[in-house]
């Protein structure tokens, strides 16, 4: 955490807001769902305000801290965040605020670019397999397996690519995907590895903003790449991406937060808040030690005393 961070106050959102404020963005149920219902702009009905939100983001992450240790030390459950975003959603700036009060040792990113040739000779979870986080530990994952149903929908050209045989190509492709994505999902629950996934809601008004501040400040110029403009260019097609994948896929067992983005400060709040609700929310009390190590531990306490 920053100095400038470390010296702010910290307040804390009580159990009832929290449930509030988590509910208006959490679905877990995928008939009817409709992005248009979900506002950008949204900061839950002005009920939390920007003057504290440094406050209140501090309290989240040292909250976030202590539970992190918790789960590290228990070593049981695992926690898989899944970041998804149209470019310029502030997906990088999240993770650096949210998790900046966590001990490294137990939090591992894996940011997914465009696959490599290996991977696409493999299946199209391969890689994220390979990524997933150890017991004790929280694994975010910048981007995802979700690609597969968002911009390779968006450029099914995409697909020449992965080496699959013509008879699996057809029109139910990305229903399939979907399905084996929530397969997928559903195994890892059984296994003691919490999904949690955000979709950073930005507008396209603030997307442009967002740009031109990139391209104007040339301390932010390495942010801004040509096909980010390219991309743009079908804003529509990924908005539709966006709310089949969200529908077929919200479970109560993975959840998916429409986090709205326009404020970066409100965005983090509740990310924040979705981790900690989460990981309070397991059982993360450590084993109760054998005999065997209570022996151990007061045969070394013994020991410790006796030294000169």
């Amino acid at each position: 955490m920053s100095q400038t961070a470390a010296n702010m106050p910290v307040q804390h959102l009580s159990a009832g807001r929290t449930r509030k404020l988590l509910a208006r963005y959490r679905v877990t149920e995928g008939k009817g769902f409709r992005l248009k219902d979900h506002d950008p702009t949204d900061t839950a009905g002005r009920t939390i305000h920007k003057h504290d939100a440094v406050a209140l983001l501090n309290g989240g992450v040292e909250r976030l801290s202590r539970l992190q240790e918790k789960l590290y030390a228990q070593d049981r459950w695992a926690l898989l965040p899944v970041f998804q975003a149209m470019d310029a959603a502030g997906k990088d700036g999240t993770i650096k605020h949210v998790m900046s009060g966590v001990n490294p040792q137990g939090v591992q990113v894996t940011s997914f670019k465009a696959p490599s040739t290996e991977e696409l000779r493999h299946d199209f979870l391969w890689r994220a397999v390979r990524a997933l986080p150890e017991r004790g530990r929280i694994g975010i994952f910048n981007r995802s397996y979700y690609e597969e149903t968002l911009v390779v929908r968006v450029h099914p050209e995409m697909l020449e690519k992965q080496h699959l045989p013509p008879a699996t190509v057809g029109r139910k492709i990305w229903d399939k995907r979907l399905e084996a994505i929530a397969g997928f999902e559903r195994f890892l629950a059984d296994q003691g590895t919490v999904v949690l996934k955000f979709f950073l809601h930005v507008s396209k008004d603030e997307q442009k903003r967002r740009f031109m501040e990139r391209l104007n400040d040339k301390t932010k110029n390495w942010k801004f790449s040509a096909s980010d403009l390219t991309e743009r260019n079908y804003w529509e097609e990924y908005q539709a991406a966006y709310e089949a994948t969200i529908a077929a896929t919200a479970t109560p067992h993975a959840p998916w937060y429409v986090v709205p983005a326009d404020n970066k400060w409100f965005t983090r709040l509740v990310v924040v808040a979705a981790i900690v609700d989460t990981l309070e929310r397991l059982d993360l009390t450590p084993a109760a030690l054998s005999p065997a190590q209570s022996a151990a531990i007061a045969a070394a306490r013994e020991r410790l005393m006796q030294e000169d």
